[in-house]
Parts: C-alpha cells; structure tokens; sequence
C-alpha cells in the first residue's frame, strides 16, 4: 500500500504481509518501506510478524534493503515473545539479510533482551541523527514514554509514530519501561512542534482511516487536548 507520500510505504500485517498469521491480524501492525527510486534501496520500519515477506517483496521490485529501523522494543515491531508466543522480527531477518538496525540508545537493552541480538547487529543512535538513503533524510526524533527508547521517524513531510502517536490515541505507559510525564512531553513538546501539515502514519491500524495530518489529529485526539502535565498523567493513571 502506498501513502500520499510516494517515498512511503503503508503495509498491514495480516493483509498486506503475514497474511492467515493471527497474530498479526489482531495487532493489526503497520511497517513501512521508506523507498529511494533512484537508487532502489529502502529502510524497513518495523518488520515484524512476517519480515522476510517484506523483503522479499523489496527483492521481487529489484530494490536492496539498505537497513532497518525499529521504533521501540516491543515484539509486534521488533520480534520476541507475544503472550508467550512467538513472533519472527529482525533477528529472523538478519539470518538471512545482513543489514545495520537502527534503535534509539535508551532502548538497547530492551531490544537485546526481547529478540536475542547482540550490540554487534544494532546501531545506536541519539536524539536528532539522521539517516540518509539516497535524496531522502530520515531524523531520528526521541519521543520517550511508551518505551525509554521509542523514536519516530520523521522523512518527507511525514512522520512515522510507532506507539508514541495513533490518530485517536497514544501508546500505553502501563508495560515495563512507559512512563506517562515522558510521554505527555513527547506529544505536547516535540511532536507538537512539527507543521500541522505533516503525515502521521503510526504503527498500529486503529482508525477509520490509515494516515492523517497532525493538524487533523490534533482536532480529534483527546490525549492531544491542551492540558497541564500534572492532570494529564493523572488520567493516565500515573
């Protein structure tokens, strides 16, 4: 599926890939393909569930996979153990495709003990880096909150949100490691400094529509409601 940014791609899992996997079907997971045409490499985000189907897909249109970047740790994005089952992620993709994977620095720890990988297979980065594929920047932006280390990516007027931002919600802060004052800080601080014109595309399909401006999402989000961080993190439960 592509979005209305043609660098972008949309893809569902259990329709779009992992197709007859339920798991993938209840989470109902978004990963995306950021895509250079010229140079025919790409970035996956979030291949989970199904990954070596994504980049086969990738190899089937003639284009490498340059690297993956993860948004946090948790197995419906990076692979481990859901609810005692498992879910293939990037370590089954490194076994077959030998690519760098891009994660937050907060978030290591998390991402070793969740999929079994190694310092030597991940690539951390700070608050701010960018990736470059092609014409394309991809800046790494630390929005902490749901996880220590959730990032979203932010490439061609888009914004890629993982579990920070949905279009009616936000990620929960009541797994290991959410925090609801971090994450108050990452919608009303650095999320909210973005144009109002940019693309949110988040990591789950939760609404009626697949992608939306932060302009429109700001209008019908209640956790982006203007509010003070006290009460705010008191009606999260903090």
């Amino acid at each position: 599926m592509s979005t209305p940014v043609p660098s972008v791609r949309q893809l569902r899992a259990g329709r779009d890939f992992g197709a007859g996997n339920r798991v993938a079907a209840q989470m109902a997971n978004f990963a995306y393909a950021v895509v250079d045409e010229p140079t025919r490499t790409a970035l996956l985000v979030d291949p989970a569930h199904a990954p070596l189907e994504l980049w086969s897909a990738l190899e089937r249109d003639g284009i490498e996979l340059a690297g993956v970047v993860l948004t946090h740790y948790h197995a419906d994005h990076a692979g481990g153990r859901l609810g005692g089952l498992p879910v293939a992620g990037i370590a089954e993709l490194l076994e077959h495709c030998a690519v760098p994977v891009h994660v937050q620095r907060d978030e290591l720890p998390w991402v070793r003990q969740g999929t079994g990988l190694d310092d030597a297979a991940l690539v951390a980065h700070e608050a701010g880096d960018t990736l470059t594929l092609g014409a394309h920047r991809v800046t790494l932006l630390h929005t902490p909150g749901h996880t220590p280390g959730s990032q979203c990516l932010l490439v061609d007027g888009a914004v890629l949100t993982g579990d920070t931002l949905f279009l009616d919600g936000c990620g929960r802060t009541d797994l290991p490691g959410g925090d609801p004052a971090a994450l108050y800080d990452s919608l009303f601080l650095r999320l909210a400094a973005l144009p109002g014109d940019t693309l949110v595309l988040a990591g789950h399909d939760y609404s009626a529509v697949p992608a939306a401006t932060l302009a429109e999402v700001r209008a019908v989000n209640p956790f982006l409601a203007p509010v003070d961080q006290a009460t705010w993190v008191a009606r999260q439960g903090g």
